[in-house]
């Protein structure tokens, strides 16, 4: 079936380290805390790089360079956008709910949060957050499927229907075993290659081009060629253009993968630290996937008979980089980062796909007495359900993976972002805003693009109505409908003060 080489051996040596580090998380996984949020027993350095490699998928290492592949340096403006989003998300979001949520009824699930911080004695809130989870949840974990296929199908020339399974079942063994705690060790690995390979690949392609004279002459020949100028990030755009790219950043106040992962940090204190080390890792990681993508245009231009690959799907830029600059040792644990990157996001979003399912619907409304032996197993069932509905959504062979990142990080952006913000800022808002705002941004997004064809406004990325849409519909509501009764206004002042205190120590 695969034809082993130093390059395939390295990658599939990768796999069962990763598979093993699940089993050695099985053993000390005791209860349903332990499978959804590891006890909240984090450390900084795992804080942060679990959070920024469940945050990075292969969109990083495929999407993000194939984008700037075709397009220059104006899809940097992404980076751009992303970066202030990060850290406003761990300046602004990550301390207040790592006390917000202990104080709400020690919820493990962002759905149980807002089921808590509202009051809400229907659960309408919890069962709705769990609906837009899956629904949104199943389309962004597609787009880890797709990307594991690619480097399969690539790698190994198998199909790309078969190489759909091979992917996905390596993520899914070791989120199944191990849940959380087997997430975010393996997450800290994963990201320390991702942030290896980024860093050396496009030190490589710059090497192989030639000298400083020899890289500007052929950008120079590339922009001739092509009528682009790839070095001016205004060019072929619009205001609106560049205000869509930028508005990524909005995305990650609500993304449940990683606002998680603030949840689980062991304190407030904590999280200092975890966000100076996941900025770094960050800036890093962004700016070696657009050197890729620039670099790399200029390798293919100068050498087009090594293109055809490339030609067909920019999205495999950096694999054929890896095969075509490296030995093959260091190719394997360098496409072993595409892999990494999959499942360090794959494996975040099936577990919290899976939590909001066996915490949120199932102990929240069927079996409130379940045992947590019960949960964790349902937990580890649930993923594989989950896991099968995003291999149905990724057998289309055409799929991209920045397309079907696109449109399920707009979704949990404009869902939850403006729900999280503002529960963490503002007391007055209650459960009835909640709900108006979710499914304002949830609506939003998912017609944006049948809404567009008739308002003329393709360029604007469905995030920015979305999220301050659902901003608009939070505010209107909550003043319109009664306060929140004194015990939540009771709960939310102490998280407040406890959150000031801890953040003072």
């Amino acid at each position: 079936m695969f034809g082993f080489d130093p390059t395939t051996t390295t990658f599939l040596i990768y796999i069962v380290a990763m598979i093993l580090i699940g089993l050695i998380a099985y053993r000390v996984t005791n209860n349903l805390s332990d499978y959804i949020l590891g006890g909240r027993r984090l450390g900084s350095f795992v804080t942060a790089l679990s959070a920024g490699a469940s945050d990075m998928s292969g969109w990083l290492l495929m999407g993000l360079p194939g984008a700037v592949y075709a397009g220059g340096l104006i899809e940097a403006w992404l980076a751009v956008g992303l970066t202030i989003g990060a850290y406003l998300n761990w300046k602004l979001v990550a301390g207040r709910l790592r006390a917000h949520t202990e104080y709400s009824g020690d919820a493990l699930t962002l759905p149980e949060y807002f089921h808590n911080r509202f009051g809400d004695k229907t659960k309408l809130i919890k069962i709705l957050s769990a609906f837009i989870f899956l629904l949104f949840f199943a389309v962004y974990c597609a787009s880890g499927v797709v990307a594991g296929a690619r480097v399969f199908e690539n790698l190994f020339g198998v199909p790309y229907a078969d190489a759909i399974w091979y992917g996905a079942v390596a993520t899914i063994l070791y989120t199944f075993i191990g849940g959380f705690l087997a997430v975010s060790w393996t997450d800290t690995i994963q990201a320390s290659l991702m942030v290896f390979a980024l860093l050396l690949t496009p030190l490589f392609v710059v090497l192989s081009i030639g000298s400083i004279d020899e890289i500007k002459s052929t950008l120079a020949l590339a922009e001739a060629a092509s009528g682009k100028n790839y070095n001016d990030m205004f060019s072929g755009t619009t205001v609106l253009g560049v205000l869509s790219l930028m508005a990524w950043g909005l995305g990650y106040f609500g993304q449940p993968h990683i606002v998680v992962r603030f949840m689980a940090a062991e304190s407030v204190k904590s999280l200092k630290n975890a966000r100076r080390i996941s900025m770094a890792w960050m800036v890093i990681c962004l700016v070696g996937a657009i050197g890729i993508g620039y670099f790399g245009m200029l390798y293919f231009f100068k050498f087009p008979e090594k293109a055809s690959v490339v030609s067909q799907n920019n999205e495999q830029i950096f694999i054929e980089l890896a095969k075509l600059l490296f030995d093959p040792w260091t190719a394997g644990v360098l496409l072993s980062a595409i892999l990494a990157a999959v499942m360090s996001t794959l494996s975040a979003q099936l577990l919290i796909c899976s939590s909001a399912i066996t915490e949120d619907l199932y102990k929240g409304i069927l079996r409130p007495k379940a045992s947590d032996r019960e949960l964790i197993w349902l937990g580890r069932v649930m993923v594989l359900a989950v896991a099968g509905l995003a291999i149905y959504i990724a057998q289309d062979p055409n799929s991209q993976v920045f397309g079907l990142v696109k449109d399920a990080w707009a979704g949990f952006g404009s869902a939850f972002g403006p729900i999280v913000l503002l529960s963490l800022f503002w007391k007055r808002m209650n459960g009835f805003g909640a709900i108006a705002g979710m499914l304002t941004g949830a609506l939003v997004v998912y017609f944006w693009k049948d809404i567009t064809l008739w308002l003329a406004l393709s360029d604007v990325y469905s995030m920015i109505p979305g999220f301050f849409l659902a901003i608009l519909a939070i505010v209107i509501v909550s003043l319109i409908t009664p306060m929140p009764n004194q015990q939540v206004l009771e709960t939310f002042d102490k998280a407040n003060k406890a959150f000031l205190a801890e953040e003072k120590a």
